[in-house]
This record gives structure tokens, C-alpha cells and sequence, in this order.
């Protein structure tokens, strides 16, 4: 995706975020004036389209994250996921499904797409980072990896679903922090919650 083509898609998300999807159609776009009908030309053929770019953004945005803050890198597993999971609780007005949930009925194919995408994304990046507070003993070694895997990624897309949690009732920051804390929790080993009680004091969320 093209610097240009990101920017335009951040700006279409932007109205999406204030108005809802509704506003975010290829014709109520062309009648926007603050939307070039140019670019709106030159990228999308259809509303099909925009929506795959749309959602291509997102998760793109969310992915961006992790490789920002070196997922499987030097840094212990805790520190790692731990500034990962703030910086998605900071940023989910431009990579939380809640804003494009609607397409999931409108578009079911292309969503579904999306969907599997990011959680085969999430799925490989939590696993990698339970084997290394694990190996670092962050991490108890009874865990079974692969249902707390899962267990992540079922309770994330639990809270984006407005359905669950309307955002007008919710913070989702605060519901994400709190699904995090309960996670950390469930997995730590004595070392792991100091370490993580520490942390959690040292950063203002």
C-alpha cells in the first residue's frame, strides 16, 4: 500500500470513526467535498474494494505494532507484550474491528478474510511469546500454549464485538487493560507477576 493510498484510507477512516460506515460508501464519498474524486477513482473500482483496503489498513496498523516494538526480540516476554498491548489499547480507533464490525454482514467473504488473517497473525506472535517468558520463567511451564492462545485471541474478539461491549457504554481501553491483567495473571509465575505488578505501577496508561 502506497504512502498516498495509506493517508486517504486514514482519512476515510477517520469520517467512519465519527459517522459510521454508512458515511464511508463510494457515493457518499464522491459527494464529499473533502474527498479527492480523483483518488477515489484511481483506487477503487467498487465499494468492494474500498472495503478490502479499508480492513487491509487495519490490519496492517495492528501488525505494525508488534514488528515496531520487536515482538521476539532482546527485550523479556512481559516487557514486550506488555508495551504491545498498550500501544493497541492507544490505538484502537484506527486497528479495532468495532468500527468496521458492520462489514461482517455486509461483505461477509472479504471480512472473514480479514478476520482469519489477523488472527493467524496474533495466534504465531502470543505463541512466540509464551515459549520465550517460558524459557525466561516469566511464564509457568504447565500451560498448554496453544489454548492460551486461543484463550487470547477469543477474549480480544470478544471485546471488539459492540455487540458485547456497545462502545458508547465501555472504555475500551480500560476493558482491554483489565482482559490483559486477567491474562498476564493466569499464566505468570511469582517472578512474572512482580515483575509485571512493577511495571504496571512504573507506566501511566
Amino acid at each position: 500500500m502506497t504512502k498516498e493510498l495509506s493517508s486517504f484510507i486514514d482519512n476515510i477512516r477517520a469520517l467512519a470513526n465519527e459517522e459510521g460506515l454508512s458515511a464511508i460508501t463510494l457515493d457518499k464519498l464522491y459527494e464529499n467535498p473533502d474527498f479527492s474524486n480523483e483518488l477515489l477513482s484511481k483506487y477503487f473500482d467498487n465499494n468492494e474494494t474500498l472495503v478490502k483496503y479499508i480492513l487491509e489498513s487495519e490490519r496492517y496498523k495492528f501488525e505494525e505494532i508488534f514488528v515496531d516494538h520487536d515482538f521476539d526480540g532482546y527485550f523479556d516476554a512481559i516487557d514486550i507484550i506488555f508495551t504491545v498491548s498498550k500501544e493497541m489499547a492507544a490505538k484502537f480507533y484506527n486497528l479495532s474491528p468495532s468500527v468496521t464490525y458492520g462489514y461482517k454482514e455486509q461483505y461477509p467473504e472479504v471480512y472473514e478474510d480479514h478476520l482469519q488473517k489477523r488472527i493467524d497473525f496474533i495466534y504465531g506472535k502470543i505463541q512466540v511469546n509464551l515459549h520465550k517468558g517460558i524459557s525466561e520463567g516469566m511464564y509457568r511451564d504447565d500451560v498448554s500454549i496453544e489454548l492460551v492462545a486461543r484463550r487470547y485471541i477469543s477474549r480480544l474478539l470478544d471485546l471488539h464485538d459492540p455487540e458485547n461491549f456497545p462502545p458508547e457504554d465501555f472504555s475500551f481501553t480500560t476493558l482491554f487493560m483489565q482482559m490483559f491483567d486477567s491474562f498476564v495473571m493466569s499464566i505468570a509465575t511469582n517472578k512474572g507477576i512482580k515483575h509485571y505488578n512493577k511495571k504496571r505501577k512504573s507506566i501511566k496508561l
